[in-house]
């Protein structure tokens, strides 16, 4: 079975992920809505990550379906298992590499890696470490027992986060320093591997390994909701009211978990992981509702094509971004990048400086679903 509504969903991720990227380069000449809030806090932009976690976790229930629905006979259970851990061993280190790629990519050129001061955690790190995890949860562990775990992980991390003392600042500091999590990463991880940028010095990650822990649990989050959808018996309105009740629910339960562990997407609380779960069900049931039920696709075909190569588009447009950002027009002192040579010459010149950025980035957006289109038309599917 593959849910339609599925790969339109991704598709909506990926042109949200090309679209607050590449809006953010202008930056303060961004609408708000397209930046992540600065600490605590939700925006929409806020929402794009997580929402590809939730994705990867509703495309495991149906991928792993085979391993996880019917019992193996005993010869053939240790090879064909076997089998599935090198490929999610082989896709989480492909991902991992392709972060460190990107991070690496034109420090000093074109093929210059900086490897003494690279980045180690970024996105697509985040991703295969949640996807490798999240993998060994569902092969391993009884439904009722994925429940309990990822409930446990959140309270955990929240517990933790609040209670466990951090030598010089004390316990439940939540400040980008003074975080346990920011603590444990400078632990593991030397300070020049760490994150840099957003023109403050935070010693930590927004993508470090402590706050991988709840990440996990948006995984699996999309895992339950992939289970409950393929456990239907036909597919109706019903599921997608299924999917909208439950998606309020963990809104109202986010809500109010912020009042006592702020909504923050840079420490990846838990009260974040269930309010992004909360509106990741609600944009799924509406998918869900219009793609599956009611057969109304034409809408979502561009973004179905999209959201069949998510990865590779991903990366080529972080490529294409790092490009126009450190090439330059022009000669002389200070020639402009080529990115603001085309931002203030074809946009901002005539839409002025935040509808500027605005149109730049739903113009790159609109330039990678026609790449899309033709990778679709081609039959061209990169899998990692």
């Amino acid at each position: 079975m593959r849910l339609t509504s599925l790969d339109v969903f991704r598709g909506i991720t990926i042109a949200g992920m090309i679209l607050v990227n590449m809006a953010s380069i202008a930056e303060p000449n961004v609408y708000s809505p397209l930046l992540h809030a600065e600490w605590n806090g939700c925006t929409p932009t806020d929402l794009v990550f997580p929402f590809f976690l939730f994705i990867v976790g509703v495309a495991m229930s149906f991928s792993f379906a085979k391993y996880t629905d019917s019992k193996l006979d005993s010869q053939s259970t240790s090879a064909t298992l076997s089998s599935l851990y090198w490929r999610i061993i082989r896709r989480a280190f492909i991902l991992f590499a392709l972060g460190l790629f990107l991070n690496g990519f034109w420090n000093q050129g074109v093929w210059t890696f900086d490897f003494n001061n690279i980045r180690i955690m970024g996105v697509l790190q985040r991703i295969s470490l949640t996807y490798l995890l999240a993998s060994l949860v569902i092969l391993n562990l009884p439904r009722k027992a994925q429940w309990i775990l990822a409930g446990v992980l959140l309270v955990s991390y929240w517990l933790g986060m609040m209670y466990v003392p951090v030598p010089g600042y004390g316990a439940g500091v939540l400040t980008r320093d003074g975080n346990l999590g920011a603590y444990i990463d400078r632990l593991i991880i030397p300070q020049v591997h760490l994150y840099k940028g957003d023109n403050y010095n935070f010693l930590g990650d927004p993508e470090g390994l402590f706050s991988t822990i709840p990440a996990i649990v948006s995984v699996l989050a999309g895992y339950f909701a992939g289970q409950w959808i393929r456990r239907k018996k036909e597919i109706d309105s019903q599921t997608s009211m299924d999917l909208v009740l439950f998606g309020l629910s963990c809104l109202v339960i986010g809500g109010i978990w912020d009042l006592a562990f702020p909504i923050n997407k840079k420490l990846w609380t838990s009260s974040y992981v269930v309010f992004s779960t909360g509106w990741a069900l609600l944009l799924l049931s509406f998918c869900y509702e219009l793609i599956d039920v009611r057969r109304m696709r034409r809408w979502g075909k561009p973004l179905a094509m999209m959201g069949l190569n998510p990865i590779s588009i991903f990366v080529a447009s972080v490529l294409l971004i790092k490009i126009l950002v450190k090439t330059t027009v022009g000669t002389g002192k200070n020639p402009p990048s080529t990115y603001d040579w085309i931002y203030q010459n074809l946009f901002g010149s005539w839409a002025g400086a935040y509808n500027g950025s605005l149109f730049f980035a739903i113009a790159t957006v609109l330039f990678w679903l026609a790449v899309a289109y033709v990778m679709y038309r081609q039959r061209w599917f990169i899998k990692v």
